[in-house]
């Protein structure tokens, strides 16, 4: 017999779900950040900073999880990082999926010490699978975006 999860339970079970996405990040544990998603991942990030209608330089959408990956955590190679996700909006759409917007803030701090610092939102879509919720779609937009320091600046 399927034992019924309160909706209080799932959107805890979201809330989770997205901490893990930052610890495993930050920690650059390939295996377990993998395991956030969906395989049929599908993720667009926005480059620049959106305000006012001007235009964001959303690059084309990252599709599976083994595109998506490898790419992040091989641009992040040798880079510390600090991602934090903050008052989620999230809703149950049906038993299975779910909807949510992360205010998020990440800091990246280079070799040659440069420094990234940003801040925006992250819009996703996720889907319970086997019995746990995982990203299915995600897209990133900035509200700040500001590098310094480094070799050359």
């Amino acid at each position: 017999m399927s034992q019924v999860v309160p909706p209080a339970d799932e959107l805890e079970e979201l809330r989770q779900l997205k901490a893990r996405y930052c610890r495993f990040l930050d920690t650059k544990d390939v295996e377990s950040w993998r395991g956030v998603f969906t395989p049929d991942l599908v993720v667009t990030l926005d480059m620049a900073v959106g305000v006012a209608g001007a235009d964001p330089q959303t690059a084309a959408p990252i599709e599976g999880v083994d595109n998506f990956v490898p790419m992040v955590l091989g641009g992040l190679e040798g880079v510390a990082t600090v991602h934090h996700c903050h008052t989620p909006e999230l809703a149950l759409t049906s038993a299975t999926t779910a909807t949510g917007i992360w205010a998020m803030e990440d800091m990246l701090f280079f070799a040659d010490g440069g420094q990234l610092h940003g801040a925006g939102h992250y819009h996703e879509t996720y889907e319970k699978r086997d019995g746990c919720w995982r990203i299915k779609t995600l897209h990133l937009t900035r509200t700040i975006l500001r590098m310094s320091g480094g070799n050359g600046s």
